[in-house]
């Protein structure tokens, strides 16, 4: 609880709510005591708060790519991983890496299937012109250091191999640390992914010549 009020005046999402809880309050007590527009109040509380929970469930379900939603209005644009079949082989230190471009900034990125959404360092996501979504949920991750928060940002475009994501989402946060991650909001919505002879092979819906990843330890 003391996370989720630390954060509020970073979210606009939560202030948000808070507003309209604390205008249904009011619009309560003025019914109560009889005041003239008190419902009014009240039913504006009560259409705020049903729209937050809609806007809530929206960016949710962009979690998963069979209910994903693109709504270019609300920050939202349609998540899309497209090109050809690429191959990454297993590092020595037994993680799949791989050196991408982030709206054409050069990182590098750890594969990694047990993560739900991609994550980019603050310092790429800086150099990326990376901003936060406005009115975005707030996302608490749990990491090697604890618990973080962290917010939801937009890529325009993440490219490695012959792979482009256009519109994914990724969350960043300054304590994240300085590895940047693929997570499965990417792989999900490949045609295929497996593992043969430790390499990772990856297939987009719309598959062409097949590339090498550049690929290594960084």
């Amino acid at each position: 609880m003391a996370a989720v009020i630390a954060q509020i005046p970073r979210s606009g999402l939560l202030v948000a709510v808070v507003a309209a809880l604390l205008a249904g309050w009011i619009g309560s007590q003025m019914v109560r005591r009889r005041l003239p527009l008190g419902r009014a109040v009240r039913t504006v509380s009560t259409v705020a708060l049903v729209g937050i929970l809609v806007t809530v469930v929206l960016q949710l379900s962009r979690f998963d790519s069979r209910v994903d939603f693109a709504i270019p209005e609300m920050g939202m644009p349609e998540q899309m991983v497209e090109g050809g079949e690429t191959r990454i082989p297993m590092a020595p230190d037994g993680h799949f890496w791989l050196r991408a471009k982030v709206n054409g900034v050069s990182a590098a990125f750890m594969i990694d299937t047990g993560a739900t959404l991609t994550a980019v360092s603050d310092g790429v996501a800086s150099r990326a012109g990376l901003e936060p979504r406005r009115g975005g949920i707030p996302i608490r991750l749990n990491t090697a250091n604890g618990t973080i928060s962290a917010q939801i940002t937009s890529i325009d475009e993440l490219r490695f191999g012959s792979v482009a994501a256009r519109g994914l989402d990724a969350v960043m946060a300054p304590n994240l640390g300085e590895t940047n991650v693929i997570g499965m909001n990417l792989l999900s919505r490949l045609k295929s992914w497996r593992v043969e002879e430790n390499v990772l092979i990856l297939v987009p819906n719309n598959p062409q010549p097949a590339a090498e990843a550049e690929t290594g330890s960084y």
